[in-house]
């Protein structure tokens, strides 16, 4: 049985980022963990209802993401972790640090503010606690550019770089074919009525969309996508769900199109294995 642990800065980034992996690979019988390093206080609430939550004194916010947290993963059948949790408490050591220049950015257990040095430590002892033969976090932008994003995988990437054989490191990574694809379908799928802004396939795309030569690894298990739908629904606060789509607080649309593209990252020199565009199946089938 093949173990793979996928890092994640802020609940929801699981589902939304690795969703179809994770439960493709629970499916498959795999001994699938997620590691999630902060409660994501800083996230922006979509329900008007529980608005109130949002940068209100004493974080509640984190409490009810927790609780997010944990119903996702109940869908998702993966064993949950918090980073640096211990001692008698069951969170995360971190806080959301919100971007860069934000009041969040300074708070004392700013996630991405923190020492990096001390991160490794405290991430080193919880991968080798795991043992996973694959690990899966984010590529060097951290999807889109958020900075606890981008201190999740230069963590990781530290934490593999001293024990460059224990596991083999993927990062997340859209082939720009399906990214075009994509935007099509929404288009022909998400009703202007609905409020919601759909991408054209000119708009300009997040970094971790590339070219498709350079993805390694696909999963592609459209039986997922009603579950994974069922673990969104769950973080209520974050995302809206439509049917095959969802929208984040920027109300704009994205397919749920039951497909993720990987790559594997050398975490002593950063760079991508190469690719060839045949997108080998699952993240499992080529360790020795």
């Amino acid at each position: 049985m093949t173990r793979l642990l996928f890092v994640h800065a802020h609940p929801d980034d699981e589902t939304l980022a690795t969703g179809v992996a994770i439960l493709h690979h629970v499916r498959r019988g795999d001994d699938v963990h997620v590691l999630t390093c902060t409660l994501g206080e800083e996230g922006e609430v979509i329900p008007a209802e529980l608005s109130h939550l949002q940068g209100a004194e004493g974080d509640p916010l984190a409490a009810h993401r927790k609780g997010e947290l944990k119903g996702a993963m109940g869908v998702l059948g993966a064993t949950h972790h918090y980073l640096g949790a211990g001692d008698g408490s069951d969170d995360p050591s971190y806080r959301d640090s919100g971007m860069v220049g934000s009041p969040a950015f300074a708070h004392p257990r700013s996630f991405a503010g923190a020492d990096l040095r001390e991160v490794v430590d405290v991430m080193r002892s919880t991968i080798r606690a795991i043992a996973p033969d694959v690990v899966v976090t984010y590529d060097e932008h951290g999807g889109y550019g958020h900075p606890d994003h981008i201190r999740v995988h230069d963590a990781v990437r530290a934490v593999l770089a001293e024990e460059p054989s224990a596991s083999t490191l993927f990062v997340t990574v859209t082939p720009r074919s399906w990214a075009i694809e994509d935007r099509a379908w929404l288009a022909s799928h998400v009703a202007t009525e609905t409020g919601y802004a759909v991408p054209s396939t000119s708009d300009e795309m997040a970094p971790s969309v590339v070219d498709d030569a350079v993805v390694t690894h696909a999963v592609v298990d459209a039986g997922v996508v009603p579950q994974q739908q069922d673990a969104l629904r769950h973080h209520e606060t974050q995302v809206v769900v439509g049917d095959g789509w969802f929208a984040l607080s920027n109300d704009i649309a994205a397919r749920l199109a039951g497909r993720e593209g990987y790559a594997v990252l050398d975490p002593v020199t950063g760079a991508l294995a190469p690719g060839d565009a045949t997108h080998r199946r699952g993240l499992v089938e080529d360790l020795s």
